[in-house]
């Protein structure tokens, strides 16, 4: 928590509109109603840049890491694999689709602000639901058959969306920003969005950690002992894959973040869920935030895709824990 909270103070104190530290602080302060008054010395300009722009951003980014890493958790315990992320079931490239079709056909402004994440949220939960058809079998979903169901509809749709890329001509550029992932031109609107799906699903999560511990035993172990197996599947796995959704629906696909923070947060506080959960989402919070800051500072005053810092950093550490993984296994895959 206290990681979170430097890591708040600092992105927010930095910025390339030339405000300095002790005029955001000022502004920041002002706008408490016990410390607010009528006589101010900053411009309209510099307020909104620091409360509309730059604080907004910071708490999206926060919420988007801690959506996403949470969701990594739940797919990592009920899979039992760790290298599992948000994107196993396909849910992005459901979203992705979704995305893609509004902003090919120009209907962006169908209902405001919110049309495309609708659009995509509800692609991607389509997509879920086509997974958990295809994975069924005389009422039993497979670890194995939904993997692999997952892999076959994220195929599908990342080809789907590849040519709907292809297809487009003027608006090329803003379907590959927002494959690529990003939280620039975001506002208030979307901080609250994603509210409402953190609160549900992360107690969801939480209460299933003891559940998600015993599932490293195998699920016919942990029916043995108490766990309804199926019904934890479909509760973790329709969180995860919803917190996912809304996450990617607000800023886009950004990969790996599922990945790399579960893990680490593994590594340092051992197997148990009922912490790896919450660590998850502050962990989470804090390593989108800096790649936020890294993808908005790094080429000032150009801005780099979030999606391609959070790759850079999580492809070198998925290929370390393959090795790893190869290196425990006696070399071998």
């Amino acid at each position: 928590m206290l990681l979170l909270a430097v890591s708040i103070v600092v992105s927010l104190t930095i910025g390339s509109s030339g405000i300095s530290v002790r005029d955001v602080w000022g502004i920041l302060l002002h706008q408490l109603p016990w410390l607010s008054d009528n006589q101010t010395s900053y411009s309209p300009g510099e307020i909104a840049i620091v409360t509309q722009v730059r604080l907004s951003r910071v708490l999206l980014a926060v919420l988007v890491g801690a959506c996403l890493a949470l969701a990594g958790t739940g797919f990592q315990g009920v899979l039992r694999n760790p290298l599992a992320d948000p994107y196993t079931l396909g849910v992005a490239s459901g979203s992705s689709v979704g995305a893609a079709f509004i902003i090919l056909f120009g209907l962006q402004t169908v209902l405001g602000m919110w049309t495309i994440p609708l659009v995509a949220f509800g692609t991607g939960t389509v997509t879920l639901l086509g997974v958990f058809w295809l994975s069924r079998n005389k009422g039993v979903m497979h670890i194995e058959t939904l993997i692999l169901s997952g892999v076959i509809i994220q195929s599908f749709l990342g080809a789907f969306v590849s040519f709907m890329v292809s297809m487009s001509e003027g608006v090329v550029n803003q379907i590959l920003f927002w494959l690529m992932g990003s939280l620039a031109m975001r506002s208030w609107e979307n901080v609250y969005m994603l509210i409402p799906f953190l609160a549900l699903g992360f107690p969801l999560l939480l209460a299933y950690g003891q559940s998600l511990n015993l599932f490293v035993l195998g699920e016919r172990h942990a029916a043995h002992l108490g766990i309804n197996v199926e019904r934890t599947k479909l509760v973790v796995l329709i969180s995860s894959t919803l917190l996912t959704a809304a996450a990617v629906s607000v800023s886009g696909v950004i990969g790996f973040v599922g990945l790399v923070v579960p893990h680490l947060i593994r590594l340092l506080v051992g197997p148990d869920y009922r912490l790896i959960t919450p660590l998850s989402a502050i962990g989470g919070g804090v390593f989108v935030l800096w790649a936020d800051t890294l993808a908005r500072m790094a080429l000032t005053p150009k801005e780099i895709p979030l999606g391609v810092v959070t790759a850079l950093i999580g492809a070198p550490f998925f290929a370390y824990l393959l090795h790893r993984r190869k290196m425990k296994q006696g070399g071998t895959l």
